[in-house]
């Protein structure tokens, strides 16, 4: 997932390093936590290896935001709202790094954004691994009927449209150019909301 924390000065190697860093923790954190959000809205089982790392990684910042934040129907907010604060975590650490709180009022709608980064980031990825594993005739049937599961229903609405050819299935790749573009729209908008502050 793409920062921008200060998009008009340079970036030092002293902001890169941290930069980088806090994109792989909250890339690993906030990811498992929307996938445990996206999981159990799909209602994909848990008891797998996969269900449980997640498990594993996010009851620490989940299971005490479920006691105020109570799921809705089939969407667990909690899950969402650990994800948001991680993003907005990261940034704030971000600003005060290059000590720039001037424009703190925009960290929420900055953080909304880059959260949304990082949800496009994940079904582009999850999308990846499913197209792979689709070519690869030994793959496990446990994890690629999981990843199936995970996958189907934002492939489901392109196969509406768009037939095999030569036996070829690229309803994953039309899927993918379109996440793209909204992450080209969504780069687009950090920086407008940035500069909102």
């Amino acid at each position: 997932m793409a920062i921008i924390a200060f998009p008009s000065r340079p970036r030092p190697m002293l902001y890169q390093i941290p930069s980088f860093l806090l994109d792989v923790i909250v890339g690993l954190l906030g990811g498992a936590c929307l996938l445990r959000l996206y999981m159990q809205y799909h209602r994909v089982p848990f008891g797998n290896p996969l269900g449980r790392f997640i498990f594993a990684i996010t009851d620490w910042i989940v299971m005490p935001l479920r006691r105020i934040v109570p799921a809705v129907k089939r969407w667990d907010l909690a899950s969402l709202i650990a994800a948001w604060l991680l993003v907005l975590a990261k940034f704030l650490l971000l600003w005060l790094l290059v000590g720039n709180l001037g424009r703190i009022a925009a960290l929420p709608l900055v953080s909304l954004v880059g959260l949304m980064q990082l949800a496009i980031s994940g079904l582009t990825a999850l999308l990846v691994v499913y197209a792979v594993l689709s070519w690869i005739p030994g793959a496990s049937p446990v994890l690629l009927d999981l990843i199936s599961r995970l996958a189907e229903p934002l492939v489901r609405p392109f196969r509406r449209f768009i037939p095999l050819i030569g036996g070829v299935d690229l309803s994953p790749l039309a899927a993918i150019v379109v996440l793209q573009v909204i992450a080209i729209v969504l780069g687009n908008l950090l920086v407008w909301a940035y500069r909102l502050g």
